[in-house]
């Protein structure tokens, strides 16, 4: 059964599914989507133009589907698109897109702890985790199963790669290909992500596989282009050395 709590404000407009809570003093205004299940808590305020699926839980004082913080948006009608089960805590701010990609999107079964920032046009990819204080700038792509420590900017249109995990505190200024540990000062490869990885079932081969590649990238006199050669020429190339060398061909900012 839905329950809106009697000092909300909720447009007539707003499309409400079944068994949502909406708690007291939060505002949902029109053109906003709000899947089954969803518990928004108090004092939160979803913007025109938000979609929100099914099972999340927006916790206190949170902002969601705000203008973006770009100087080039006039108003434009875009879009924030929230998947379902996501957990989204305390006092974060989510931005919806500009004419660069008309949305912002965060999929499906992610945790952002408290005080996040996601901004304009960014992707945040399934099961993602975005600790505390973590802010995204424009454009920012963050893959599959990824983790990003607390108190962590990432600069804007800086991609980082599915199942890589970044150190809390850390500044990220290029890409973070996948499977790996990102940590240091300045960020740098550290090793691939051997625990997360482990705990995602990828068998001994594989790890082996990666880590192989990595050392061609991070621990040999090649240059790039050349290390991507010699993967190709002497490492078996399955989906994950595959992925590895698409997100480093497509790499716009370098990497870390």
């Amino acid at each position: 059964m839905t329950n809106i709590h009697n000092t909300s404000i909720v447009n007539a407009d707003a499309k409400i599914g079944k068994n949502v809570q909406i708690g007291a003093y939060s505002i949902v205004e029109e053109n906003v989507v709000i899947g089954d299940g969803t518990i928004i808590h108090p004092y939160v305020h979803i913007k025109s133009g938000t979609t929100i699926g099914k099972n999340n839980k927006i916790f206190q004082n949170s902002t969601v589907g705000e203008d973006p913080q770009d100087l080039k948006y006039d108003n434009e009608k875009t879009t924030l698109v929230i998947g379902d089960n996501n957990v989204i805590r305390e006092n974060c701010t989510l931005n919806k897109g500009t004419t660069a990609a008309n949305k912002t999107v965060i999929k499906n079964n992610c945790l952002l702890m408290a005080y996040v920032h996601v901004a304009h046009d960014c992707v945040v990819d399934d099961k993602v985790i975005l600790a505390n204080g973590v802010q995204l700038g424009g454009h920012v792509e963050i893959g599959f199963h990824s983790t990003v420590g607390g108190m962590t900017p990432v600069h804007q249109f800086c991609k980082v790669g599915d199942h890589s995990f970044v150190g809390g505190g850390r500044v990220v200024l290029q890409d973070i290909p996948p499977y790996i540990l990102a940590t240091g000062e300045p960020l740098q490869y550290a090793g691939i992500n051997t625990v997360g990885l482990r705990r995602r079932k990828f068998n001994q081969e594989t790890r082996t596989l990666i880590k192989s590649a990595y050392k061609l990238i991070y621990k040999s006199n090649l240059n790039i282009s050349q290390a991507i050669d010699s993967i190709k020429s002497n490492i078996k190339l399955t989906d994950e050395i595959k992925k590895i060398i698409t997100f480093i061909s497509n790499s716009d900012r370098g990497l870390i």
